[in-house]
């Protein structure tokens, strides 16, 4: 086809549509919704996505952590009663891998994971009870998180039991509201503790305020000493709060130190070759992994969801396409007498068709472009409004336009002159 014909077929179609205003309108409208969804619930569930992919690094990417159980055996369909009869981690199960364990560098205790919550006050100042985690010097590599204000606690004061702690942001702001806290005595619980430093901010899902900060870290001998291992009941079984963290040695690889580790922890607990672990062994890639499966079932279903409103909108698109061929059909015969071909007509009607659809879909990006952007700017939430998304709403709407705008085409391109001339 000769681009001088393509232009001028261009030119009607886009002269049809804008002389039926509202039809054109109504005609887009599911396409429209469509294409809103699609990229209004993939900006809100990418910038979630990328927010909590940040709060999940926050676990070096070396970093083992070993523990009774964790969400990883749950996402596996193991079920609740039966991970609650594992025996709980203890202090001593650190020791022998630090003994048993050559390519792990570093060994480090976690005492008290949500199971003991104390009130901290400082003066008049006081704060809800949050929980108080028992950790040694090492905690800060595991985690990576950063010390904002003072330090963290050395490896003597760990080994002498000293009543030192450090707070995360919530304790840090409710007690000193800004101030400098660094050699402050507060009181944690019934114990009295000097302030040697303040945690950075931790990032949370969403941007949301869900009191990830909301805890302090004493030494773990410190917290031993004061709170002991105290065990949270759930039903017929108990959790004693020890999570062990470790990190391998320089130019060692992870497996290699994850291998050692699992080595020495069926050791312990006594299991056949042929018995699978009862324990679980998380790093930030089994983390990342579960948080893929969820992700990627959550945009499917979204696809799912707004191809629907694209499938209304484009019957929509056939069914007045169809009554546009019945309307023009003189105005068909008429070309077709005058030399017309088959393909041009095809061509102007299909043209009609995926201009209605990709402006539904222009409309579409504009408006759920709109919705994620005002979502971030009302509560914060993030948000991410990658280039493919936009790519993904034309090119769906376009093709929405090809597909359901084809029978009208066809069936316009073959109307015989003679009869459409007749037409009333």
């Amino acid at each position: 086809m000769r681009w001088s014909l393509f232009d001028e077929i261009v030119r009607m179609s886009w002269d049809t549509l804008r002389g039926n205003k509202l039809r054109s309108a109504l005609t887009v409208l599911g396409v429209v919704i469509g294409i809103t969804s699609i990229v209004g619930m993939t900006s809100l569930i990418r910038g979630f996505d990328t927010s909590l992919r940040d709060s999940i690094k926050t676990i070096g990417p070396d970093t083992i952590f070993v523990a009774k159980f964790s969400g990883v055996s749950i996402a596996s369909g193991a079920s609740f009663q039966e991970l609650m009869k594992r025996p709980n981690m203890m202090p001593e199960d650190a020791a022998a891998i630090e003994r048993g364990a050559p390519s792990v560098e570093v060994v480090s205790i976690i005492l008290g994971q949500g199971a003991n919550n104390e009130t901290l006050s400082h003066g008049n100042q006081k704060t809800k009870a949050i929980p108080i985690m028992g950790v040694d010097d090492n905690y800060t590599r595991m985690t990576r998180l950063v010390v904002e204000i003072g330090r963290f606690f050395t490896s003597p004061e760990v080994q002498r039991r000293a009543n030192v702690v450090v707070l995360g942001q919530g304790p840090y702001k409710a007690l000193f509201a800004g101030l400098d806290p660094i050699g402050k005595k507060i009181r944690v619980g019934l114990a009295q503790y000097e302030v040697v430093g303040v945690l950075g901010k931790r990032p949370t899902p969403g941007g949301f305020e869900l009191g990830a900060d909301d805890f302090a870290v004493i030494p773990q001998t410190t917290y031993q000493k004061q709170f002991g291992l105290r065990a949270v009941n759930f039903g017929r079984g108990e959790m004693r709060p020890v999570m062990i963290g470790a990190l391998p040695r320089e130019g060692v690889s992870r497996e290699q130190a994850m291998r050692e580790v699992e080595d020495v922890m069926r050791i312990r607990h006594g299991l056949r070759l042929d018995q699978p672990n009862d324990f679980d062994m998380v790093t930030q890639d089994a983390i990342l992994a579960i948080w893929d499966q969820i992700s990627q079932a959550t945009f499917l279903a979204l696809v799912v969801l707004s191809s629907i409103a694209l499938l209304v909108g484009g019957i929509g698109v056939m069914s007045i396409m169809t009554i546009t061929v019945t309307e023009r059909t003189r105005e068909i015969g008429v070309r077709k007498a005058l030399g017309a071909r088959r393909v041009e007509v095809l061509w102007q009607f299909l043209l009609e068709a995926m201009f209605l659809t990709s402006a539904g879909g222009v409309l579409g990006i504009l408006f759920g472009s709109g919705i994620g952007l005002g979502v971030h700017w009302l509560t914060g939430f993030p948000v991410s409004l990658p280039w493919w998304s936009f790519a993904i709403g034309i090119g769906f709407s376009a093709g929405v336009g090809v597909f359901f705008g084809m029978v009208p085409a066809i069936r316009a391109s073959r109307l015989d002159p003679i009869e459409a001339l007749r037409y009333e």
